[in-house]
């Protein structure tokens, strides 16, 4: 319980610390709006003073024309600066929204796709996307209004004491209470915001399983069923939606009325004692102007706090992953240096970790010019394995590249790899196989291709989202082509391929095994994942998994 207490008031707080953190342009940000905010106050105190020596002065019959010069000029100035606030909140928040961005794929990054496949990757995309376009409003709204309240009504309540205690007394005793209701209001406003955030997240989750699996669903005939429950989910973000508008009406209903009170509590003051003659006309109305000032930055912050919502929402999950990220990084002293690219993989007692089951303990050293087979029945943990040196699964025990833990590797920078899903992307043939290079050789391109035995295939042929356009058979021969063309690109020693040939002939399988060989007798570390019996005739050493028998 105190756990969640503690996390409570985190969530509670009207700037998280984690933003000048993660976000370094918010640092500066926040030094030229209280400048600018500290300008605004100024303004407001002087138009206040010059509005009612222009009343007075008009009451007692004199000349306007020195007043009324200096008050246009002040307007002026109240607009430039509101104008350069807006500009700079643009730009500041256009900044935050590129660093987040940035650090979100680092953080990604550096988690792995093991912490990947156990998240939300449709709501990380909204996150990424719509959550921190929704920055726009915090940064232009709500966290200048906070800053100029933070500046603004302690200057603007102490003007009104040094003209009028009583009427300063008042302030002080009634502007506390737009706070304490802003803090109710709050709480109710962020659990309906964070309710909507969820549902959004749901929905774009349950929309992104539909459209990839659109095609199984028709076969089986459960497309109308899939359409309902969008539009389940749909109804159900629209509800939460119409209860965040509601709770920000009625708040902002509530923070209007209290303010109303309170100005009309000194107005009614000011008028007594002016008739009573106790207070100047002069004072009376400079104050009573000021009154309404005193309580706008408060009842702002409450109205733009539900304009900002949804990017504070965001920023949350944002922070959780960069949170993530520094725990990862943290327990690592330092990430090692690549090796010198013998190309020895050695896996010694390797246990996979798959949710609660540990696999079987697997061994072997993979030695360039070599091709290792690792085979066995459905379920052994073959692709496991492999899955392990990717990243994208834990496990016990020692795998090393030229003697350097592979852990503290980036798999990207020793293995060339292939999986079962091809994994192609809407683009040309050639961007799918050179994907990661920033220098792209096309003479490789080509080799890589008549390697994996689609040397018919051109290059520059464009292919549609997750490479539609080609056959199965062709999609996974590109993908192969991707992890030869890393390989001859020097980019990866190690080509670990996870059954190749699963959609070939007999015939083109035979062609494909005589590629992998030349790999490997042109000095490549070969491993290989097939259930395939042809696949031995290739191998120089033969891993067999068995399956774990149930207790």
């Amino acid at each position: 319980m105190a756990t969640d207490r503690s996390d409570a008031r985190e969530r509670m707080r009207p700037v998280d610390p984690r933003l000048l953190r993660y976000a370094r342009a918010s640092r500066g940000f926040f030094v030229a709006i209280a400048a600018i905010g500290f300008a605004q106050t100024l303004t407001i105190v002087a138009f206040a003073w010059l509005l009612t020596s222009a009343v007075t002065t008009a009451i007692a019959g004199g000349e306007l024309t020195g007043i009324l010069f200096p008050l246009a000029g002040v307007v002026a100035l109240r607009a430039v600066l509101l104008w350069v606030r807006e500009s700079i909140a643009s730009r500041a928040a256009a900044r935050v929204q590129t660093q987040l961005r940035t650090g979100l794929i680092d953080a990604v990054g550096t988690l792995g796709p093991g912490w990947l496949a156990t998240h939300n990757s449709a709501r990380l995309a909204v996150v990424a996307g719509r959550g921190l376009d929704a920055l726009e409003s915090y940064f232009g709204r709500y966290l200048p209004q906070l800053v100029q309240t933070v500046i603004a009504t302690p200057i603007l309540v102490i003007v009104m004491w040094w003209q009028d205690w009583i009427s300063g007394l008042t302030v002080l005793l009634t502007i506390p209470l737009i706070p304490l209701f802003m803090a109710l209001i709050g709480v109710a406003t962020r659990a309906v915001q964070q309710r909507q955030w969820a549902t959004l997240g749901q929905l774009a989750a349950r929309f992104a399983d539909t459209v990839r699996g659109l095609s199984t669903l028709k076969v089986f005939g459960r497309q109308h069923r899939a359409v309902r429950s969008i539009e389940r989910v749909t109804t159900e973000y629209r509800r939460e939606t119409m209860r965040v508008l509601r709770v920000s009406f009625l708040s902002g209903f509530a923070l209007e009325f209290l303010a109303s009170i309170s100005v009309a509590i000194i107005a009614v003051s000011i008028g007594f004692r002016l008739l009573d003659g106790e207070l100047g006309l002069f004072v009376g109305l400079f104050v009573l102007l000021l009154a309404p000032e005193a309580y706008l930055p408060l009842r702002q912050v409450g109205v733009q706090f539900h304009a900002a919502a949804e990017g504070v929402a965001a920023t949350e999950d944002v922070f959780a992953v960069l949170d993530a990220a520094a725990g990862v990084q943290s327990t690592v002293a330092a990430p090692a240096v690549p090796p010198a690219r013998d190309g020895v993989l050695e896996m010694r007692e390797v246990r996979v970790r798959r949710g609660d089951r540990t696999l079987p303990p697997v061994s072997f050293t993979a030695r360039p010019g070599t091709v290792t087979l690792v085979e066995g029945p459905s379920g052994a943990g073959k692709s496991s394995l492999l899955a392990a040196l990717l990243g994208a699964a834990g496990f016990d025990g020692t795998a090393t590249f030229d003697g350097v833990d592979a852990g503290t590797l980036t798999p990207a920078t020793w293995l060339a790899w292939a999986g079962q899903q091809p994994g192609l992307i809407a683009g040309t043939v050639a961007a799918n196989v050179t994907l990661g290079d920033l220098a792209p050789d096309p003479a490789l391109v080509d080799r890589a291709l008549e390697l994996a035995l689609v040397g018919g295939l051109a290059p520059e042929h464009e292919l549609g989202v997750q490479g539609s356009g080609l056959s199965g058979g062709q999609a996974q021969r590109v993908a192969v082509a991707r992890a030869f063309y890393r390989h001859l690109r020097g980019l990866g020693p190690v080509v670990a391929l996870d059954e190749p040939s699963a959609a070939l002939d007999a015939g083109t399988e035979a062609d494909l095994w005589a590629s992998v060989r030349s790999l490997a007798d042109a000095g490549a570390t070969v491993v290989l994942v097939s259930h395939r019996e042809t696949a031995r005739a290739i191998a120089d050493r033969v891993v067999r998994l068995t399956a774990e028998v149930p207790a």
